[in-house]
């Protein structure tokens, strides 16, 4: 199938359904394909404090259900799927979808966001799935009463460690350094829950565990003390990795330039990409804020950007 879109959104989130929101009202009838995770990185959030219009606060994905439907309410079509294909070399840009529905494009909004890192551990990859994990709030009930260990040291590391601190008998939060790169409220929320213990100046070397036939489970974690070079073990059955973020851009690669770490490089302020009539925005082209209002935000802007393209060009 072959068809033609005025604005196509490749990617869900706040950035892309905020998108959406504005594209539709400015009649450019936005198709926005969602994906195989839409808005995977809010999604994982237990709890939400700092969206505007929650005065309570709310679940992470609460949040991005809500403005799902705002975007279908003014007129955004959405579509399930992923996109494999991209030519961004000629407009209208040519994007295939599952590998066989073809979408020519006036304009593109890339809304990709990005996905947990890992640790590269040969282990990690045995047991994932079998009490390693990279969401605490989409595993972290299989973990009720047990122990557990949260790798990292940002804002997301020390939430994940508190959302599992509520279920969990005890979490150890390693992190390679002596000191979090989370925020000060997130530290001293960790600091005050009881059932969290810092493990610093740690680098996990291997997971443990045990098969027997075709059932796997994680048993401890084995960790290397940068200060003393001494190995340690602890007993844990889960592992859940929150040493950051990826971006998604591999689709893209020499479509469109990306800085160092697979960012879409964008021109300063605006969601501007080398491609005219391509637009990024939300957390593919945010390595700094990374933050759901910021990425609703950038999505705005792209489909303004969009709009007023379509205006000059048509």
């Amino acid at each position: 199938m072959k068809e033609n879109r005025k604005c196509l959104i490749i990617g869900a989130g706040p950035a892309g359904y905020t998108a959406g929101i504005y594209a539709s009202r400015a009649g450019l009838q936005p198709l926005l394909i969602e994906g195989m995770q839409p808005g995977v990185q809010l999604t994982i959030t237990s709890e939400v404090e700092n969206f505007p219009g929650y005065p309570e606060g709310a679940g992470g994905p609460v949040i991005m259900d809500e403005i799902r439907q705002q975007a279908q309410r003014v007129g955004t079509e959405m579509r399930a799927g992923e996109v494999t294909e991209v030519d961004f070399s000629k407009r209208p840009f040519r994007c295939v979808i599952d590998g066989t529905d073809e979408i020519m494009a006036d304009t593109v909004i890339v809304a990709t966001g990005a996905t947990a890192r890992w640790l590269g551990l040969e282990s990690e990859k045995a047991y994932r799935g079998f009490g390693v994990s990279a969401c605490a709030t989409c595993d972290g009930a299989f973990f009720k009463g047990l122990d557990v260990a949260v790798i990292g040291g940002g804002d997301t590391a020390l939430e994940e460690a508190c959302y599992l601190a509520k279920m969990c008998n005890k979490v150890y939060l390693v992190h390679r350094r002596d000191k979090f790169r989370a925020s000060q409220a997130m530290q001293d929320k960790a600091a005050k829950t009881p059932n969290i213990e810092f493990v610093m100046n740690s680098i996990p070397q291997e997971i443990l565990g045990e098969k027997k036939g075709f059932v796997k489970r994680v048993t401890g974690l084995q960790l290397l003390n940068k200060e003393t070079n001494e190995l340690n073990t602890i007993e844990i059955r889960g592992v859940f990795v929150a040493i950051g973020v990826t971006p998604v851009t591999d689709l893209f690669k020499g479509q469109l330039d990306l800085d160092e770490q697979g960012y879409i490089i964008t021109q300063g302020n605006r969601p501007l990409t080398n491609v005219p009539g391509v637009f990024a925005a939300g957390d593919v082209q945010d390595p700094l804020y990374r933050q759901a209002i910021t990425a609703a935000a950038s999505g705005c802007k792209a489909a303004v950007e969009a709009e007023r393209f379509l205006m000059e060009n048509e």
